[in-house]
């Protein structure tokens, strides 16, 4: 990675995400291809979650349960807060963007926590790591069963049309089979992969990547690029942000005025104000027709740019704070110590 970016702290995976965006809009995979590359992205898809499966330990999820009043504030952030800010967004966004964007940003809305990103923030917060851990896996675990009924719900509210109960059966098929197939095998391949991260993140990316090219030549073939406008990427941009500030916000007053500590604090704020591009690229996959994807998944993409420099700056805010506690916290045992003695 060259220097210039590592000193402007710009994500590797942006980079690859844009490549991969302008790689579909110049070379579309066509005819076959086309075929060939949702077979493709299909099976990353269900080896990611056979690996994330295989990976996550089961103890996790019962330990977080513990901690409830926690993980009911980051589960009413992810799936009630978000789903109530999209469906108002998506009525008063009508008349300015076209259905399939105003739809994209309502599946934002319902998508899980991130996992990875979310825990990584929190460790350089200082925050409460194995808390993030439990919420953001049992956010994953809820969402593949929970996200497509809200998704059914939602669409239908807001005037979008619904789905096929085929899509109960796709939903158990690619993604919550490999899953629970990754459960069972995780004795025998839960340390290796414990021991090389290395294959559970290239996987993790790789799949989301090929994801984002076969849904954006789909859209190029559909003329995705011709319905948009500098205008109307900017009020994207600009809902996302206003979005993303919202949950920031009300994440981080509900938990003072919860009395959470500030390690608790942060696994709310970062858990409950990310989406999961992981599992939403997967997920509008299997929900939305093919034509539709590119422009469905856009805002998303887009929010996942948003939120990494946003919590990255946040997350640097949190850690000087915690060093200021920590430096206050020391001066008075300095100063209540021995004098030292004077010849």
């Amino acid at each position: 990675m060259p220097a210039f970016l590592r000193r402007l702290r710009i994500d590797p995976f942006l980079i690859q995400l844009v490549a991969t965006v302008i790689l579909a809009a110049l070379l579309p995979a066509q005819g076959r291809a086309a075929e060939a590359m949702t077979q493709v992205a299909s099976l990353a898809v269900a080896l990611l979650f056979f690996l994330h499966g295989a990976k996550l330990a089961p103890k996790a999820v019962l330990d977080g349960l513990l901690h409830w009043r926690l993980q009911a504030l980051v589960a009413g952030s992810t799936y009630l807060l978000f789903p109530l800010l999209g469906l108002a967004l998506t009525f008063a966004l009508k008349p300015f963007l076209p259905p399939m964007l105003a739809l994209g940003i309502l599946f934002i809305c319902v998508l899980p926590s991130t996992v990875q990103s979310s825990i990584a923030f929190t460790a350089v917060a200082r925050g409460n790591v194995p808390a993030a851990l439990c919420a953001a896996t049992l956010s994953n675990l809820v969402g593949m069963l929970l996200t497509p009924l809200l998704v059914a719900l939602l669409m239908r509210t807001s005037g979008a049309g619904g789905f096929s109960t085929d899509i109960v059966k796709d939903i158990a098929l690619h993604l919550l089979l490999p899953f629970a197939l990754g459960q069972a095998a995780r004795p025998w391949i839960g340390g290796f992969l414990k021991r090389n991260k290395l294959v559970v993140g290239l996987v993790d990316r790789g799949s989301i990547l090929i994801s984002v090219y076969t849904a954006f030549s789909e859209g190029m073939n559909a003329g995705i690029w011709q319905q948009i406008d500098l205008a109307t990427l900017a009020l994207i941009v600009a809902v996302n942000a206003a979005l993303l500030a919202a949950v920031l916000g009300a994440t981080r007053l509900v938990s003072r005025r919860m009395g959470l500590s500030r390690a608790d604090e942060v696994v709310a704020v970062f858990c409950g104000s990310k989406k999961s591009i992981a599992s939403g690229i997967p997920m509008a996959n299997i929900l939305f027709p093919a034509a539709s994807l590119g422009l469905i998944v856009l805002p998303l993409i887009l929010f996942h740019q948003l939120q990494l420099f946003a919590c990255a700056a946040l997350a640097r805010r949190y850690a000087a704070r915690a060093e200021q506690e920590e430096t206050k916290a020391e001066a008075p045992a300095l100063a209540s110590g021995p004098m030292p003695h004077l010849a």
